[in-house]
């Protein structure tokens, strides 16, 4: 849908091509062409200054080592979202222009799900295998030596190696030896966090996770990254995320998350973990789907992130995660969800809530709320560790992550989009949420869709809400209102539509339907006129934010 103008490569003229591009300058869209101008005001700027008054002198020296540690995680994503990234950086530092080495540190992987549409990457084709595999690998080629040679298939599409040609094969390099320049150093910085904390649980996790750099096994560091107590430092630093590679879905990307934790917002929505089982059982698929094998702990942190590293940085910024993605740690022990909660308010007031008076009709527009899209982050993030997760396809146990590959991101994104609103309206009716809040929620879920699809339809977040919005629509749950130019959602086909789209998604899940998940995005995930031209008259809205964190505290 959108192509860059600018036709230079990294490849042809790295340099040339970041001179010919502003600091703030971004991808926007004009009759499917790159604007370079509207560019501009696509991505907002936020200058982060979260409260760090509260911080002792050694948990300020802790911080401190985890944001030194970050830029390790930057330096190796460089690399993992492979081209000539790294030696246009090196290019740029040899120069000596601090000011545009400034700008690439900024803006090196922006839109990187999209990346040939980034004005730094021109219409160069950006492998989908990123870097974790020979660029000039195909599905084809790597399936069949997968078939003929079973013995390497584990170390080959295993989430901690990189792939490379070894003759006429391949071989798989372990990230400890493929990064070790970076991983060593960031495990040095941790071990020396490790010495100064106090707090047996963090010094216990950054151990162990130094460890996890040298050894590739996170296991053990992650199941003590789960017990993380009494400390007000939440620090998420590793391998994690698999959206980087498009080809199998399966390689993480390393990335790093510091934040603070706020102890009474995180109290007040950690009840709602409570009810995780009950969620889970009352899925609309049937009984020998659900899963119950997962732990239910799933501690809650609100936090305001105070920097990023690695995948954190570049593309859509986050405003929650769930982790770990180990299926062994979420069945012994769930997943944390940590809300931050500086990134959402900033994406609240300067995106969410003007979209709405330009999707919804003024009635409904004044629905949609920051509380709500709080929740829907929340449930969202809850949901990730609701459905099937370890399943069974002819007698073999195997993941749903394995089974759908590189469509597993969009599909489980989705799923959770649409599970969390499920389950919003399910505590509605136990009388856990306010029903009367019920038309908030639901508007503020629907106009939600419209920022998320803003990304880009090929990105996860953004292929599956236009999948949602193209399931709704064949449904009825909403129409375009050509007289107001706006849409008008009809709640309760909305929230009966709701029901059957999850029923879809979880049955793609559960069966590991590789084909099916396939047709399923062909057939719905599009976006009609209706939903172009409410897009279109989005210009003056931010696409995204760029926070801005302090290099220390």
């Amino acid at each position: 849908m959108r192509r860059a103008l600018i036709a230079l490569s990294l490849a042809t003229a790295p340099v040339a091509l970041l001179a010919a591009c502003s600091a703030d300058t971004e991808q926007a869209s004009v009759d499917g062409e790159y604007d370079m101008a509207a560019s501009r005001a696509s991505i907002a700027d936020i200058e982060m200054a979260p409260d760090t008054a509260y911080l002792t002198d050694e948990e300020r020296q802790v911080v401190n080592l985890l944001i030194e540690a970050s830029g390790y995680m930057d330096e190796i994503y460089l690399r993992q979202r492979g081209g000539d990234l790294p030696t246009v950086r090196e290019e740029i530092a040899a120069s000596g222009d601090a000011e545009m080495l400034d700008m690439f540190d900024r803006n090196f992987g922006t839109w990187d799900a999209v990346a040939d549409n980034h004005p730094f990457y021109g219409e160069a084709e950006w492998p989908e295998g990123a870097g974790f595999y020979p660029a000039d690998l195909t599905r084809e080629e790597f399936d069949a030596y997968l078939e003929a040679n079973p013995d390497q298939r584990d170390d080959l599409m295993s989430p901690y190696t990189v792939v490379k040609r070894d003759g006429d094969g391949f071989i798989a390099v372990p990230y400890s030896e493929e990064y070790a320049e970076f991983l060593q150093p960031a495990a040095e910085l941790l071990r020396e966090a490790a010495e100064i904390t106090t707090n047996p649980s963090l010094k216990r996790f950054l151990t162990l996770r130094a460890d996890s750099f040298l050894s590739d096994d996170y296991y053990e560091s992650e199941m003590a990254w789960m017990d993380l107590a009494d400390t007000p430092i939440e620090i998420a630093i590793g391998p994690y995320e698999v959206y980087t590679d498009r080809l199998y879905g399966t390689k993480t990307a390393f990335e790093s998350f510091v934040t603070l934790k706020n102890p009474e917002e995180s109290a007040a929505l950690d009840r709602y973990v409570g009810y995780l089982r009950d969620m889970e059982g009352n899925l609309p698929i049937a009984e020998e789907h659900h899963n119950f094998a997962r732990g239910f702990e799933s501690p809650i942190a609100v936090a305001d992130q105070i920097h990023g590293g690695g995948d954190n940085v570049p593309g859509v910024q986050t405003i929650a995660f769930n982790l770990p993605n180990d299926e062994r740690v979420r069945e012994a022990k769930g997943a944390k969800k940590v809300i931050l909660a500086n990134v959402l308010g900033a994406k609240f007031d300067m995106i969410l809530d003007p979209i709405a008076d330009v999707v919804l009709a003024p009635d409904q527009a004044a629905l949609v709320s920051r509380r709500y899209m709080q929740m829907f982050t929340l449930f969202h993030e809850l949901s990730h560790s609701l459905g099937p997760g370890t399943i069974t396809i002819d007698g073999r146990e195997t993941t749903v992550n394995e089974e759908l590959r590189e469509q597993y991101s969009a599909l489980e994104e989705s799923k959770a989009d649409v599970m969390g609103i499920y389950n919003i309206l399910y505590l509605m009716e136990r009388g856990e949420i306010p029903a009367e809040e019920k038309s908030e929620a639901l508007q503020t879920y629907f106009a939600g869709l419209f920022r998320s699809v803003r990304f880009g339809i090929e990105e996860a977040h953004g292929k599956g809400a236009a999948a949602q919005y193209g399931f709704l629509l064949e449904y009825g749950a909403f129409a375009w209102d050509e007289d107001a130019d706006h849409f008008v959602v009809d709640e309760a086909r909305l929230e009966a539509g709701i029901t059957e789209l999850l029923r879809t998604e979880l049955m793609l899940q559960a069966t590991g339907d590789y084909e099916g998940t396939i047709a399923f995005f062909e057939r719905y995930a599009h976006l009609d006129e209706h939903a172009e031209a409410a897009i279109a008259g989005m210009d003056g809205i931010p696409v995204d934010i760029r926070p801005l964190y302090p290099d220390e505290v």
